[in-house]
This record gives C-alpha cells, structure tokens and sequence, in this order.
C-alpha cells in the first residue's frame, strides 16, 4: 500500500548491484522530493520492502543473486508486499523479457541507458496511479460498509414494521375475540348457575315424592324405569360441575389471550413475566397436549421468585411464544421417526427455569428442551433475518430474528442459545428489572 503523500515524502526503492545506476537515480529522486532507499541484491530488497514499505520499486533485472525476476515473484507472492508498485530496469531490449516482466506483475519497464527525466516521468506516473487505485480502495471500502450499515438499518426497520403489524393486527383481533367469548361465557355462565338450582329443587322434589307417595301409577314407574332415575340424580350434578369447568376454561382463554396481546406498543409496563409464560402456555395447550397423532410434551416450570418487570409485555409474550413453538416443531419434526414406545422412553419436555440476581438487577428465563439439537452452523445462524430449516410453507425465518431485536434492541438484554446435536437446545434470556 502507498503511503499517504500528505503525512510523509513518497519513498523509492532502488535496487541494482552498480553504484553507478543508485547515485544517478538517487539524485533524480531526491531532487522530486522523494525519500530514496536502496539495496544491492534481492535478498536484502525483499527483507527492507516488507520493514520499509516503499510506494514503488526500482528493480533491476540482471543481478548477483536472485535476479530482477525472481526478486519479483517473491514479493508478489508476499501479501505484504504484493500491491508494492514494481518498474523493471534492463539494458536488454527482448521483447520476450518485457512479456516475462509484466507477466509476472511489474508495472513498467525501462531499458538502459535511460535518460532521468524519462526515469523520473514515469515515476510520477505510476506513482499517481498507485495513490488513484488506493484512493479507490478506500472509497469502495467506505462506501461497501456504508451500504452494509444502511441494509442492516433497513432490515431492522423492516422488522420493527413486521412486529408492528402483527402486533397491532393481533391485539385487535384478541380484542374483538374476547368481545365475542366474553358475552356468551357470562350469559352461559349466569344461565347455568340457575339451572344447577332448578335442578336441584326438581331433585328434591321427586325425592321427597317418592317419599310420600311411594305407590305411583304404573305410568310414572314405567317413566323412572325409562330415564333411570337413579342414575339421572347421581349423574345431573357431574354434567353441571363438568360445565362450569368448561366455563372456566374459555374465561381462562379469554384472559391468556389478553394478557398474551396487551397492547402496549408505546410505553413499558410493569409485568410479571411467570404470567406472560403461562398465557403462552395456555394458547399452546392443544399442541403439547397428547392425541391421536402425538404424545402429551411435558412442560416442567422451576420458577424463582420474581419482581414484575418494565416491558413491553405484549412483545415479550411473543418470544416465548415464538421459542415454545419452536421446541413443538422440533419434537414433531424428531417423533416421525420414532415409534411411541421410544418417545414414552424418552419423553419430550420442555423445561422452564427463571430466576433473578438481585447484585446485577436482571432476571434469567431460560427454556430448554430434549430435541434433536442444532449444529454449529445452523446455530451461528438462528437469528438471521429469513434464515429457517422448516420446509417451505412451514416457517419464515422472522421469528427468531425479531425475538433477538425485542430482547436486545426493545429491552437491552441478552438472548443466547447454547444447543448441541442430539442433546436438544436451550434459549437463555437475560433481561433488566
């Protein structure tokens, strides 16, 4: 690489074995303003090329030693000293050697007996030619990590749009479908409360029929025999409970639903995040419940006592869906080759731990499974922007890459995945109190 022409005087090497060709240049050189260094051989050129770092060599052709042309091999083949502009010096006129030259990567050559101010013409020649090319290095370098910069700027704006979007999309469907649940579940709920009493009165009062009027007519006692009335008494009040459990279940929804979208896009809220995992929980039941084409994926919750955080909780909720998620595509992905006597062997689970340093102000969440693991490569690559292993149709690649701009960018924390083959995966997040 040239030197910077403003910080100090251009630097010239010439090399040649007769005093005569180093005194003339010399004073040509040094007369330009020009710093010149010299050296007798190629051995001791190449030795104060890579210390010195001279803007253009001087090279003989035809000396003891290594010739001009070997010299010049083994600076090119150098890194260090390979860009090193070299001009050839020769009194030989062979074409054929002028080819081997410039082939070998010399810039110039130049016959003796050469005249200085051709010599010297030349110089600033390909002097201005070297600080062009580095200037151009330079501003392509410049200008390559200014586009680097501004992609990166807009990907992460694309992301924070993509968030945006399905968050605010998903807030307002939550909001118009806990509307829809909530009416019906307290109409249902209101309804059934009084059906369990007017069941009962209509209970009590066969009761106490069959108590005071124990010879009914062979129509009623063909009835009871009928409806199997014993079994209806016993069995009303299992159905009723049943239902209420049902009820409590969609308010229970209806609330996760809630608590999963907040919308709180704008400003943090004070959130307990066993709260936000339990939600998230909620919403994937159907999925790590066992049915006809899986088995049940336990879940195992080690939390710690936690403080309520400031967040954006709606945002939060969406990385620990987008990582629970994950682990279920995983095990599906891992149980097609399995049969279920090595899945109940080895059951899936996903395990759940939180705790909190109190010196440091931060709280943990970590959420590991017993998957088939990551490799090294595609664990380098798990919060690329549109980077997946899912088949098409079947992922974007978005999820984890915006859980890393919530979690670093939205929230100042930490997201790191430790995962080896085999041996499933495990997501830690660190976030401040």
């Amino acid at each position: 690489m040239m030197a910077d022409p403003l910080s100090k005087p251009m630097q010239i090497l010439l090399v040649d074995d007769n005093p005569n060709n180093i005194r003339v240049l010399w004073e040509a050189i040094q007369g330009c303003g020009w710093k010149a260094l010299m050296a007798t051989d190629g051995e001791s050129a190449i030795e104060q090329t890579e210390y010195a770092d001279p803007d253009l060599i001087l090279l003989d052709v035809m000396m003891g030693g290594i010739d001009g042309f070997e010299t010049c091999r083994r600076l090119k083949a150098n890194p260090i000293t390979q860009n090193i502009p070299v001009i050839f010096m020769s009194a030989l006129s062979d074409a054929t050697d002028k080819v081997k030259g410039l082939e070998i990567g010399a810039v110039d050559y130049i016959t003796k007996p050469f005249q200085q101010e051709e010599v010297i013409a030349r110089l600033k020649l390909h002097l201005k030619i070297s600080n062009l090319t580095r200037t151009l290095e330079e501003r392509v370098q410049e200008r390559t990590t200014e586009l680097t910069e501004s992609l990166q700027k807009l990907q992460q704006t694309q992301l924070q749009l993509i968030q945006r979007e399905k968050m605010s999309t998903l807030g307002q469907l939550v909001a118009g479908i806990g509307h829809e649940i909530n009416n019906p579940i307290g109409s249902i709920g209101g309804n059934l409360f009084h059906i369990k009493e007017y069941a009962n009165y209509l209970l009590r009062l066969v009761t106490l029929q069959q108590k005071y009027l124990p010879h009914p007519s062979p129509e009623i006692e063909e009835l009871v025999d009928e409806i199997d009335l014993e079994y209806l008494a016993e069995d009303m009040p299992k159905l009723l409970e049943s239902m209420y459990q049902g009820i409590s279940r969609l308010k229970n929804i209806s609330m996760s639903l809630r608590t999963f979208a907040r919308a709180d896009i704008s400003s943090k809220v004070d959130f307990q995040v066993h709260e936000g995992i339990d939600s998230t929980l909620m919403l994937l039941k159907h999925r790590l419940k066992a049915d006809e084409n899986h088995l049940e994926i336990q879940v195992v919750k080690q939390y710690g006592e936690l403080p309520p955080i400031s967040c954006y909780s709606g945002q939060l909720n969406q990385v620990f869906m987008n990582i629970i998620a994950n682990a279920i595509d995983a095990f599906d992905e891992l149980n097609k080759n399995r049969s279920a006597q090595e899945i109940v062997a080895c059951p899936n689970i996903i395990t759940i731990t939180t705790s909190v340093d109190v010196e440091q102000e931060t709280v943990t969440i970590c959420i590991k499974d017993n998957g088939p693991g990551m490799t090294p490569e595609v664990q380098a690559r798990i919060f690329e922007q549109s980077f997946t292993t899912k088949p098409v149709g079947k992922g974007t690649g978005l999820g984890l890459a915006i859980s890393y701009q919530i979690i670093v960018d939205k929230h100042n924390g930490q997201i790191n995945c430790v995962s080896t083959p085999g041996d499933g995966t495990n997501f830690i997040i660190t976030l401040p109190i």
